[in-house]
């Protein structure tokens, strides 16, 4: 089955292959005015999961990833906050890649600030100037005239009826029904503080859309293979990063658009306008853990809607724990007899893993293959019926299978409380407890195994401990 992905612009699925020797993506990252909540990092888990399934695949990639350190936002609480722009911003960039290394994502071959691309943005506004696209306003800003580019809302199916000849827009955010020319260079007012350029456009600063174009275009040239973001984006963003990039270059800007859903609370899409957010130092403050958090944003296709619920993390994290605690029985594993049941049983999970992230990174699915060959091999185990090559076979596989799930970094971070061998004796006085009836002290030894991170499972194969995750 070849790889499919959902493109925005067509509406359905299609068979992805790059255009090139490297697969060239374009994600949207953050601005930096604030912690990212965790509504945002589902965005770019998923965009992580679609690099490393692409790398699984055999392609290469190039990644750029900006940093937007300059619009109406940031300008806006950087004064509120009295320190300067780049000391203001140059925080929350840093906290955003550290909640991106806590959840374990690739780093992006390229990252870019808006502010370090200035000139490319003035360029591609001149061009756009040349080309008949973009004019001036009274007050020296500079502005793209939507009519004039035929394509217009191909990609949000927005109607250009109604649109009124010279209406503009100067925020960087709005909503359909102010659909207008959009702004590519704001001429400096008071409002802005000391935050402007001196250029050819005169003095002011970019508008937001222009500055992920020019970047784009200037890192991975003019036509991308993918543009990745959260569906929010593709209305007024997206819709002109099109017109502003076509316009100029007379070249697609990029051949699939992939969009991820809203993470929810309650019914209610989670943002920061709605105060309903919780930032990633929110949840570990509440003892939640990296881990299950990982887990719990992929557990859900990425075109659908999530619901966060702490019942959800928890039972993310179980999952997770379940998991660390089969790799290391793997790890661990000695004696047992010879079969060839598990080879067939990787085959198998390989392929279902394969065929369901094929279709459309469908995560659901591929991990229902890995919690299938976890149940296969475990009866295996009971059965004594699976040998230390067999048990590596297994694990190799898993490890194949996690290189695009990232969970298993996390196995690594974990660390027993207690050493193996005394928390062996614990569950064994535990058992000889029960046998006696003295289900007092069995139950405070398994209270106090759960104080030191172990959980401790009564099976029909007998106790079985794991590690809280």
């Amino acid at each position: 089955m070849a790889f499919k992905l959902y493109n925005t612009i067509a509406r359905e699925k299609q068979v992805f292959e790059p255009s090139g020797s490297k697969v060239l993506i374009y994600a949207c990252g953050p601005t930096a005015y604030n912690f990212a909540h965790v509504g945002n990092l589902r965005t770019y888990v998923f965009e992580d999961v679609l690099r490393r399934y692409l790398k699984y695949s055999g392609f290469a990639i190039r990644q750029a990833m900006n940093v937007t350190d300059v619009d109406d936002k940031t300008i806006r609480d950087s004064q509120k906050e009295g320190i300067p722009l780049k000391q203001f911003t140059a925080k929350y960039e840093k906290a955003f890649r550290e909640d991106r290394k806590t959840l374990n994502m690739e780093e992006p071959e390229v990252w870019c600030r808006a502010t370090e691309h200035v000139s490319e943005m003035v360029a591609l506004i001149k061009t756009l100037s040349d080309k008949g696209f973009a004019y001036k306003s009274g007050d020296g800003s500079t502005y793209f005239s939507i009519s004039k580019f035929k394509n217009y809302g191909r990609l949000s199916r927005v109607s250009l009826e109604g649109l009124k000849a010279g209406a503009r827009v100067n925020q960087d955010e709005y909503e359909k029904e102010q659909l207008s020319d959009f702004v590519l260079w704001k001429a400096w007012d008071e409002k802005d503080g000391d935050v402007f350029w001196e250029t050819e456009l005169g003095k002011g600063r970019p508008g937001w859309h222009i500055e992920c174009s020019a970047m784009a275009l200037a890192h991975l040239g003019k036509t991308l293979d993918i543009h990745a973001g959260a569906v929010d984006l593709i209305f007024p963003h997206h819709e002109n990063e099109i017109a502003q990039s076509e316009a100029a270059t007379g070249k697609p800007f990029s051949r699939f658009w992939v969009h991820g859903e809203h993470l929810m609370v309650d019914g209610k899409k989670m943002a920061k306008r709605f105060k309903n957010f919780f930032t990633l130092r929110d949840l570990v403050a509440k003892g939640f853990k990296p881990a299950g958090i990982r887990y719990f944003l992929l557990s859900s296709h990425y075109r659908q809607q999530l619901n966060l619920t702490f019942d959800a993390l928890h039972a993310a994290e179980n999952t997770v724990s379940r998991l660390f605690n089969f790799r290391r029985r793997l790890q661990e594993w000695t004696g047992g007899k010879h079969n060839d049941f598990a080879k067939a049983l990787c085959e198998k999970a390989l392929e279902e893993f394969t065929e369901a992230m094929d279709d459309d990174l469908n995560t659901p699915m591929a991990l229902a293959a890995v919690f299938a060959l976890e149940s296969e091999v475990n009866k295996l185990m009971e059965e004594q019926t699976l040998d230390e090559k067999e048990a590596a076979l297994v694990l190799k596989t898993l490890e194949k299978i996690d290189s695009v799930l990232g969970l298993f970094a996390f196995a690594e971070q974990v660390k027993l409380a207690l050493p193996e061998k005394e928390i062996e004796k614990l569950v064994a006085e535990r058992e000889a407890a029960k046998a006696a009836k003295d289900y007092e002290t069995a139950d405070k030894i398994r209270a106090d195994l759960k104080k030191n991170g172990i959980i401790l499972e009564d099976t029909p194969s007998g106790p079985k401990w794991r590690p809280v995750v």
